[in-house]
């Protein structure tokens, strides 16, 4: 983690610099501030990134010496069979249709949004998966 939060610190370096070139060159004040935007996203990540590898075992990203088979590993836990993400992007693309057809489709797809959003986070709280 720490080789990356050094780049995106790097990364935000050259977006600043590129950000002050840009808004003395061509006085255009939405992409000034578009790229100033994007150094302090940069300056965020860095920093997060940084100040969590201090707190955290040494990865094998950060070993020189490492082999690809030593990253190797469990990643975390994907739900096999969870139908709650076809629920949410149903709710999400009448969301977004909304804006197209009119913002009454946006209280429409609210209730999908919710249901799809509380069944997905509490999916394993309950029913015959309760204890996976």
């Amino acid at each position: 983690m720490k080789i990356q939060g050094k780049m995106f610190l790097w990364l935000a370096l050259f977006i600043l610099a590129i950000a002050v070139l840009y808004g003395l060159w061509a006085k255009e004040p939405v992409g000034t501030s578009a790229l100033f935007m994007a150094f302090g996203l940069s300056i965020m990540i860095g920093y997060y990134l940084v100040f969590t590898a201090k707190r955290v075992d040494t990865g094998a990203g950060d070993n020189k010496d490492a082999e690809v088979a030593d990253d190797a590993g469990e990643l975390g836990f994907f739900s096999p069979h969870s139908w709650q993400p076809l629920v949410l992007a149903g709710g999400c693309a009448m969301a977004f249709l909304g804006v197209v057809f009119g913002w009454w489709l946006l209280f429409i797809s609210l209730p999908v949004l919710l249901v799809g959003i509380f069944g997905w986070t509490f999916e394993y709280y309950h029913g015959e998966n309760q204890n996976q």
